[in-house]
């Protein structure tokens, strides 16, 4: 299977993030390329697992595209690197995040599912970030074989002792995010076994996450509130749930140029609600969710209900 190319803009958002308020997104890898093949993602199975890095496209051009989304009007809170698969596999990535240090005071976040913090370059590279977002779903290979699908060359025990080493070298923030799927990682032996690596690595917080999102994988299925909260007060301090989206509460100004391509840009990284859309396009609830119905009787997009929710995604 031939390699989607990275499209042309790299950005995408400003986009309502959970944590982070306003994020634009920076997606630096082509579509699906990662060391994982997660039961949980909302982007769908990868085709092809990988742990190769390479330089997937111009530092310039990114920091191009960067600067002057800095420049306009939109509310920017945090530039994130995210979208489309693992961004720590693009070897440029510790390049741009240097030149993004040089151009704004804005935090720069790297959301990673922590495979190529194995690699002391990689993690290297990442030193001069913010906050740093790592995963850990499994504490033993059963459990990560299962949940996260790995490339060959990964283990559970590699990655803990990776993000033990980062803590060590990185001076920014850390938020070890554990994505738990019922049935899959949410044992209290394996649970146990999570909270003793958490230990290791010593993360500012532990975010805890559960299917939120349409899955790859639709027997994926996601805990309960209050489950979530044992989990949580199980975990001890520092420890917080982040499943549930909570609405912010100041609308972004509108974007410029085309609403429907922006409806495209961010439906086609991720599965996304009208609300979600609304904030991230700035425009009336209404007027999105004639957009979308209209893209959606051209066949452009698709509707998935997932948890009482309908989400938005390209075919």
């Amino acid at each position: 299977m031939s390699e989607r190319p990275i499209p042309s803009n790299v950005l995408y958002g400003p986009v309502p993030s959970r944590r982070l308020g306003f994020s634009l997104g920076v997606d630096i890898i082509p579509f699906k390329t990662c060391s994982m093949d997660c039961i949980y993602c909302q982007l769908g199975a990868s085709a092809k697992t990988t742990v190769r890095r390479r330089n997937y496209v111009s530092a310039r051009t990114v920091l191009a595209q960067i600067r002057k989304a800095l420049a306009s009007d939109r509310r920017i809170e945090a530039v994130t690197f995210s979208g489309s698969g693992e961004p720590t596999l693009n070897a440029g990535i510790g390049t741009i995040i240097r030149g993004i240090k040089r151009s704004t005071r804005i935090p720069v976040v790297v959301l990673t599912n922590s495979s190529c913090l194995t690699q002391p370059e990689a993690r290297r590279e990442l030193l001069r970030a913010d906050i740093v977002v790592p995963s850990l779903d499994a504490a033993t290979d059963a459990v990560f074989r299962k949940i996260n699908r790995p490339h060959p060359g990964l283990t559970a025990a590699g990655i803990i002792a990776g993000l033990a080493a980062f803590r060590r070298e990185f001076r920014g923030r850390i938020w070890l995010e554990i994505m738990l799927v019922r049935g899959v990682n949410d044992g209290p032996g394996h649970l146990k076994k999570l909270r003793a690596a958490a230990a290791l690595i010593r993360p500012d917080r532990i975010q805890l996450n559960t299917v939120v999102r349409p899955p790859a994988d639709r027997r994926a299925r996601p805990l309960g509130r209050d489950e979530l909260e044992r989990i949580r007060d199980f975990f001890g301090e520092g420890a917080e749930i982040i499943a549930d989206f909570k609405t912010l509460s100041q609308v972004p100004s509108p974007a410029a140029g085309d609403a429907e391509a922006g409806i495209l840009a961010v439906a086609g990284r991720r599965p996304v609600t009208l609300a979600d859309l609304s904030l991230s396009l700035g425009r009336p609830s209404a007027e999105i969710a004639a957009l979308v119905d209209r893209l959606a009787a051209a066949g452009k997009i698709k509707a998935v209900p997932h948890n009482d929710a309908v989400y938005y995604e390209t075919p």
